[in-house]
């Protein structure tokens, strides 16, 4: 079973990006775009306080009629973080972001944020495995048509006898 820490051994980058809760939304938006990233942690320190994401906003900045370049960080963010571990199942990522409807889960281990899963990342994570298991499956059923081939060769030569 593909883990967390499977999706963290494939990405390119290792460093994990945030934000101040003190930070505007304005450079939160511009340093998201810059690491062509769709949410950042807020960290008050090594303290994991929230996370910020495109949805944030776009609901609570854009739609509200609020500024960019005067809303902080900590006026939009959520703060009641779901987080995940490097031992956290592809499938249990899957199952807490379609229950809670989010697209990003800080990783979290020994109370350090160790990086971000996306949603894609947990995709891309249980197609690896499903091919893995295709491809096992596969290889059993030309194992399988391999063995009855050549019985029925055998059967037409014992009945040639």
């Amino acid at each position: 079973m593909k883990l967390v820490k499977d999706v963290q051994q494939t990405k390119e980058e290792v460093s994990v990006f945030s934000i101040a809760p003190d930070a505007t939304v304005l450079e939160a938006i511009t340093f998201m775009a810059e690491k062509n990233v769709g949410a950042l942690p807020v960290m008050d320190g090594e303290t994991l306080v929230g996370i910020l994401s495109e949805r944030d906003y776009a609901r609570k900045v854009l739609l509200m009629g609020r500024s960019s370049n005067e809303t902080l960080v900590r006026d939009i963010m959520t703060d009641k973080v779901i987080t995940v571990t490097l031992n956290s199942s592809a499938k249990e990522c899957i199952d807490l972001m379609t229950e809670k409807q989010v697209r990003h889960l800080p990783v979290v281990e020994n109370g350090r944020v160790t990086g971000v899963v996306s949603i894609g990342d947990v995709v891309k994570l249980i197609i690896a495995e499903q091919t893995i298991k295709i491809n096992s499956l596969q290889s059993i059923l030309d194992d399988v048509q391999s063995d009855k081939n050549l019985r029925n060769l055998l059967h037409r030569e014992l009945n040639k006898i």
